[in-house]
């Protein structure tokens, strides 16, 4: 509950930011271009800063959270997301204060990035470090699972605004709504982590770094004897982490821009999809841990390539309720990915420098991957007048997953005092 409480604070505030990027930000933010498309890149690129701020906040954050411990690191990430995306709610428009508007958007967003950067490795590595060996990958899962809750929230505050109010009013004031009620779910999420406590098998290796000054931590020491485990955890995000947001994001730009759907029914599709989302995870989790982690995986990206093929054809149906079901195959498909990466990383990763390890290597792809996909992927939309290329585009990403998938080491099961043990041994003949 603690580690997903956070989560599901940072993901409500990430989807929020996504959804009004796509509705709102593009034509209040920015200057009036005549064309839809143009507002829209501009306020994904914005959305892109949070996730070149992400892998900064993964390196502070993990350098520290190994150190002192994941809670205290925690706490912090949630107030500091939780006053960034408040503030957003309060900004002045273009029309108000000129270019000052989109420069204050983007300072926003980068600290929001940085955040939810050191948020993720924290709060899977909480439930990671408490879990038993056997059923790591189910109850690892969870915190995953969180992230289609903080998107159903936010996508139930978005689809009451935008019901209730006009469509005038939602984009003059009724979208700061739902960023301002933020305060309530961190708040909440504050009070569930200043409850717990770190993991007993960190706090044995906090003892132990503090009597060998020969051991270390953080990046540095990641990068000279993990980079196996650090390159092998970015490749596996790339397919994974560009699927997630062509689902949840670009659909969005698609179905609005393309087919002219109303924004409240995209919003109700998308809200069933996530439900069967935030099912569908820790089901795969606890797969992982039977089946084990890389057939899944490798399903999952071979999937993918299926789906980017698929999914525009249906789209372009029209109907409801096939959408509906291929906004779902794709967040299932995204699921045999995501379920098991916080044991799949936890794993790799001695306890002494874990923080640093899953953080560096989730984080860093994210600059590269979900950061740009809604950019790419409206712009090939914006050049060729054709979805060919942007399917094109989630194949190659797929492919590179399935080569990071092939070096990937199958760890089901395996004991992370044994890694440590591992580790000891390897400190003591260095």
């Amino acid at each position: 509950m603690a580690s997903m409480a956070g989560t599901v604070v940072e993901w409500y505030e990430f989807f929020l930011y996504a959804t009004a990027a796509t509705l709102v930000f593009g034509k209040i933010f920015f200057p009036d271009t005549g064309n839809v498309l143009d507002g829209i890149i501009k306020a994904f690129l914005t959305y892109a800063v949070g996730f070149v701020a992400r892998p900064i906040g993964g390196v502070i954050f993990g350098h520290f959270g190994d150190k002192y411990g994941r809670k205290k690191l925690l706490q912090f990430a949630i107030i500091l997301v939780g006053v960034t995306t408040f503030l957003m709610g309060c900004l002045p428009t273009f029309g108000q204060v000129g270019y000052l508007a989109p420069v204050f958007l983007i300072i926003l967003r980068f600290l929001q990035g940085f955040a939810v950067g050191g948020e993720w490795g924290g709060a899977v590595l909480l439930v990671a470090e408490h879990s038993p060996d056997k059923e790591r990958g189910f109850w690892a899962s969870w915190p995953q699972a969180a992230v289609p809750m903080g998107n159903i929230i936010a996508t139930l505050v978005l689809l009451v605004l935008s019901g209730t109010l006009s469509a005038d009013a939602f984009l003059a004031w009724g979208w700061r709504v739902g960023f301002w009620l933020s305060v309530v779910i961190v708040a909440v999420g504050y009070y569930i982590r200043s409850r717990i406590t770190d993991a007993p098998i960190f706090q044995e290796a906090k003892r132990e770094l503090e009597e060998n000054q020969k051991a270390g931590y953080g990046v540095f020491q990641v990068f000279r004897l993990y980079p196996r485990g650090v390159f092998t955890a970015m490749g596996l995000r790339v397919g994974e982490n560009i699927l997630y947001y062509m689902v949840v994001t670009f659909s969005i730009t698609y179905l609005s821009s393309q087919l002219k759907m109303v924004t409240s029914t995209i919003l109700i599709l998308l809200l069933g999809a996530h439900v069967l989302h935030f099912i569908v995870v820790p089901l795969v989790g606890r797969l992982t841990d039977t089946i084990g982690r890389r057939p899944l995986y490798a399903l999952g990206a071979a999937l993918m390539i299926v789906w980017g093929f698929i999914c525009f054809p249906l789209f372009n149906t029209k109907n409801d309720w096939i959408i509906l079901l291929t906004i779902c195959l794709g967040l299932m498909v995204h699921a045999l990915m995501y379920a098991g990466q916080p044991a799949i990383m936890s794993e790799m990763f001695p306890t002494r420098m874990r923080y640093s390890g899953v953080s560096l290597g989730y984080q860093v792809t994210s600059i590269v991957a979900g950061s740009l996909a809604p950019v790419i992927a409206t712009s090939l939309l914006n050049q060729f007048g054709s979805w060919v290329p942007i399917s094109i585009y989630m194949a190659i990403a797929a492919v590179i997953t399935l080569v990071a998938v092939y070096f990937l080491r199958e760890t089901k099961g395996s004991s992370l005092r044994e890694l440590d043990e591992v580790d000891r041994q390897r400190l003591a003949t260095a």
